[in-house]
């Protein structure tokens, strides 16, 4: 297998609106005062061990920084490695059990002390330690041990052979953690070590003065960053909370910040918000899936807690494969696009829409079919025997709580699903959370994405880089979250299913990219299509907004979308 061609394989983002500002340039460290970015779904940690959400891994990249980074086309490229390991350097052995990774020369923390390929050894044994729960568990995928070859070098090593060695430390999801920060931060530990995960020693271009959970961010430069240009901005002062609509109004039209995130909002309100002069919207397309995740287990209150939405109690109604399958038809997903995202959406029923390799070309689910869920539920024994139009079955009523997080479209997609499911029989329950409480990951909360402790929720992630293996590993048997891992976990279903299992374990031996693109479509499809235990609604381009005084920004949705932070500049009018 030449494994050129499987870092070269896979599409580039789509840009729809320009996603560059401005040229480079260089000159003393911190020369262009404040940078102001806004996320109103409001970090609550910085670190992307502990959290799935997006906003904390992307807050948490401008400090913690991997040995690589995928590009804005989906390249690999070297960050604080000499080179990306490939199997024609050497850094991938032949047989594909092992991939060596090599520090730059010179990295120090933002602390002053070196960083060493012990750092890099302690974050494998971090994120896989047995009494803890990792976020990014997939990650580590198959890694069997980590031997430290001299200070700057460690081979990772597989139990099998791995033709996509690239799971840790790469990317945004992987990053390196300061082995001396942590070292009393394992297993059961790691949630309680509040000032380490507020506050990262970091190798990144800038540093924590100031974290305020689900509120505000105060950063500043990093001054042992390795580049002495670098960044441009003295400080960096990152804010949460709000709205999408808030957010967008303050980049574009007053002008207040330089950055909003997720622009998750209709294309009449962009384009009215773009004609405040300050700023534009950038879009991409890359991986970002708006779906519904169908909970296997049962949420009830009546249950103990941490017994609830465990696999030791199976969903009394979802768990019925017709039953979920009938939900899924009676959407009108083209219409969802329509209203939420006009160009900057697309109707899909994949949970992995790109690259195109990948992509199944499942399109059963984009025709709304509302007369045949009614018929499915019929076939499952749901019927309305006293005429009020929810249907019952044996004495319980087809009835489901939905949740998401608060924002407009969410909200309007919500309004729209409980109107299709209740013309066929369903009854439906909305609740909207703050989506620093529900993407926060805190393990005391009732609250998160997580525990899921409602039968239904929806939302969007994505993976990094473009091969979507972790991601799909992500549905493994037993990495769902619980108890005993804090919560943590990324099967937010509960789903199992051997067949699923064997073929990632298929995909992790197989080389041929065309072969691992069949199996990756069979694992889509299975977790679509095949069990609709996910129900994917709309493929989702990444829209931000941009200050038109900000350079060297560049839209990525293969990785961080603050990927490059250090590169930022203040344009001069």
């Amino acid at each position: 297998m030449n494994m050129k061609t499987l870092l070269l394989g896979a599409a580039a983002s789509v840009a729809i609106a320009p996603a560059a500002f401005g040229a480079a340039h260089e000159g003393e460290r911190g020369r262009d005062g404040e940078v102001k970015v806004i996320y109103w779904q409001a970090p609550s940690i910085m670190t992307p061990y502990l959290s799935g959400g997006t906003k904390d891994l992307e807050a948490a990249s401008l400090v913690l920084e991997p040995m690589g980074r995928y590009d804005e086309t989906g390249a690999l490229v070297p960050y604080l490695a000499t080179e990306i390991p490939t199997v024609e350097n050497g850094g991938v052995a032949e047989d594909l059990k092992s991939i060596t990774w090599k520090l730059k020369e010179g990295l120090v923390w933002s602390d002053g002390t070196p960083v060493t390929s012990a750092d890099l050894k302690f974050t494998a044994e971090y994120c896989m330690h047995p009494e803890g729960g990792c976020a990014q568990a997939s990650k580590f995928d198959g890694v069997e041990s980590i031997d430290i070859v001299d200070d700057l070098t460690v081979t990772v090593h597989f139990t099998d052979a791995k033709p996509n060695p690239y799971g840790p430390f790469m990317g945004a999801q992987s990053p390196i953690i300061q082995a001396a920060q942590f070292k009393d931060c394992l297993g059961a530990k790691a949630p309680e070590c509040t000032e380490a995960n507020f506050n990262p020693i970091g190798t990144g271009p800038f540093r924590v003065t100031d974290f305020r959970p689900n509120d505000v961010i105060q950063m500043e430069a990093n001054p042992n960053y390795r580049d002495p240009s670098k960044p441009a901005f003295a400080t960096l002062t990152l804010k949460g909370g709000g709205d999408a609509n808030a957010a967008g109004r303050a980049v574009m039209e007053t002008g207040e910040y330089d950055y909003a995130w997720n622009m998750q909002l209709a294309p009449d309100v962009l384009a009215k918000m773009a004609e405040g002069g300050k700023g534009q919207a950038i879009s991409a397309f890359g991986t970002l899936v708006e779906r519904i995740e169908m909970n296997l287990t049962d949420p009830s209150p009546d249950l103990p807690e941490g017994e609830r939405s465990t696999v030791a109690h199976p969903h009394p109604i979802l768990s019925d494969f017709k039953v979920r399958k009938a939900l899924s038809m009676a959407i009108d997903r083209p219409l969802l696009v329509e209203v939420g995202y006009g160009q900057a959406g697309r109707a899909t029923c994949n949970l992995v829409p790109a690259p195109e390799l990948y992509a199944s070309d499942n399109t059963e689910c984009l025709t709304q079919d509302l007369e045949g869920a009614k018929a499915l539920l019929e076939e499952a024994g749901w019927t309305d025997t006293n005429g009020d139009g929810i249907r019952d079955k044996d004495g319980e009523k087809l009835s489901l709580l939905y949740q998401t997080s608060t924002n407009a479209v969410r909200q309007d997609f919500q309004a729209l699903i409980k109107d299709w499911w209740n013309q066929i029989g369903v009854e439906v329950e909305l609740r909207n959370l703050d989506a620093s409480v529900f993407f926060g990951g805190d393990p005391g909360s009732p609250d998160t994405f997580q525990k899921f402790y409602a039968d239904v929720e929806m939302y969007a992630n994505n993976f990094d880089g473009t091969d979507p293996q972790a991601y799909l590993s992500a549905y493994r048997c037993g990495n769902e979250p619980k108890p005993s891992s804090q919560w943590q976990g990324e099967n937010i279903n509960r789903f199992c299913n051997e067949e699923y299992d064997a073929l990632l374990d298929e995909l992790s031996r197989t080389g041929e990219l065309d072969k691992r693109g069949d199996i990756a479509k069979q694992l889509n499809n299975i977790i679509t299509r095949d069990t609709m235990t996910i129900v994917p609604l709309v493929d989702r381009g990444r829209v931000s907004a941009a200050s038109n005084t900000l350079g060297g920004v560049i839209l990525n949705t293969w990785d961080s979308e603050l990927w490059n932070a250090a590169d930022w500049y203040r344009v001069k009018e």
